[in-house]
């Protein structure tokens, strides 16, 4: 997941819930489209995203150690909310709120994960309705668009095996929000992300052992549901804290399991690999101080659990729980347009696979981390 999508999210470290206060809310909490100024929000946003390289430390042999590449990203980003129709509000978001890339040069773990990447772009058309100025709802229907690309290559260890795969897809599924205003300083809010199963079907290049194949094959991976319950209260006069709790219904992603036609005896890509990940909980902190009518300054600090056993680790993606610490700057150009800034480090914990010696993966991850930059334009009219 990358639950940073605009300047607010990463600079509160996506705890930009009950807090949203932006065309952004459109896709954060679609119901806070209800409390906007009425008249049209515009806003655009664009994210470099810096993955460092994994280092793996194998506790058999040397050879086996490796490090994933570096990895960079452009995401641009997009919303809109109307002005209020009789009490509705329109929105829409186009995010990208799945995906990126983790490869492997070295032979043992290019063996298995030469490349694993995903790239989701999403469509959000939500409408919101407030009841009085207390109570808001909202809601709106997600369609995605998913491709992905899976490469291995057993050659540096000897073994004539390798794959290489492309396919994408475009899946549906829907989002849900309300917000709770019990007084001014206020808010209480809550919302929900279905599950998208995203099913893909291709053409696969196979080398079986010096058997040179092209198969249809096809995998299925979950873009997980996601519930969120956030209060953001008004400290000072100019100051808004926001504490968020998120759970992400990761258990859907119970195997890796890729399905050829036809099949071909012994081939060992066809077993399904076990993943068996569990729901798990991130929390969020996120501030917002408004210096004068022209400069606010936002900050959060968020704790992310990892939903990956360590039985079930596997090169494509060695996950660890992180840390997220992060800062920005909206400025005020006129009374229009805010110019904003962001940035967010996310340091993952090492990960030791030492379950047994014998298995795929027998040692210790270290030094994963992520450093976001985000720049965006907020227009009125």
């Amino acid at each position: 997941r990358i639950p940073e999508q605009s300047v607010d999210s990463t600079a509160k470290a996506g705890a930009n819930v009950a807090s949203s206060t932006r065309a952004d809310t459109a896709y954060f909490n679609p119901a806070n489209m209800a409390w906007l100024e009425d008249t049209w929000h515009l806003q655009g946003n664009a994210t470099w995203i810096y993955l460092s390289p994994i280092e793996y430390e194998d506790a058999r042999n040397p050879f086996f150690n490796g490090d994933s590449e570096s990895e960079n990203f452009l995401v641009p980003t997009g919303f809109a909310v109307s002005p209020s129709y009789g009490g509705a509000r329109f929105g829409l978001a186009i995010v990208a709120p799945y995906g990126l890339s983790k490869r492997w040069k070295d032979p043992y773990p290019k063996a298995v994960a030469e490349e694993f990447s995903l790239t989701v772009i999403e469509v959000n058309p939500s409408v919101s309705y407030n009841f009085g100025d207390k109570f808001s709802l909202g809601g709106g229907v997600r369609m995605l668009y998913a491709d992905a690309t899976v490469k291995s290559d057993a050659s540096g260890i000897g073994v004539p095996l390798a794959r290489e795969m492309e396919g994408d897809t475009v899946e549906w599924g829907w989002n849900a929000a309300l917000s709770f205003k019990p007084m001014d300083k206020l808010n209480l809010s809550a919302t929900y992300r279905s599950n998208v199963d995203l099913d893909f079907e291709d053409k696969a290049k196979l080398n079986l052992m010096g058997n040179f194949v092209v198969l249809d094959a096809e995998v299925s991976v979950p873009a997980p549901a996601a519930l969120a319950l956030s209060a953001a209260y008004d400290v000072l006069d100019n100051l808004n804290v926001e504490f968020t709790w998120e759970r992400t219904f990761w258990s859907e992603y119970e195997t890796l399991d890729f399905d050829f036609t036809p099949p071909v005896p012994g081939n060992p890509f066809e077993a399904a690999q076990l993943r068996d990940w569990d729901d798990v909980n991130v929390y969020r902190l996120g501030l917002t101080w408004k210096l004068s009518d022209s400069y606010t300054l936002l900050g959060g600090f968020g704790y992310d659990e990892n939903p990956a056993p360590t039985e079930a680790i596997g090169f494509e993606l060695p996950d660890s729980d992180a840390f997220l610490y992060s800062a920005g700057l909206q400025y005020a150009v006129n009374d229009k347009m805010d110019l904003g800034v962001a940035a967010l480090y996310d340091y993952k914990t090492s990960r030791t696979v030492k379950v047994i010696p014998t298995d795929r993966i027998y040692g210790e991850f270290t030094n994963a981390s992520a450093f976001l930059l985000t720049v965006g334009l907020n227009y009125k009219f």
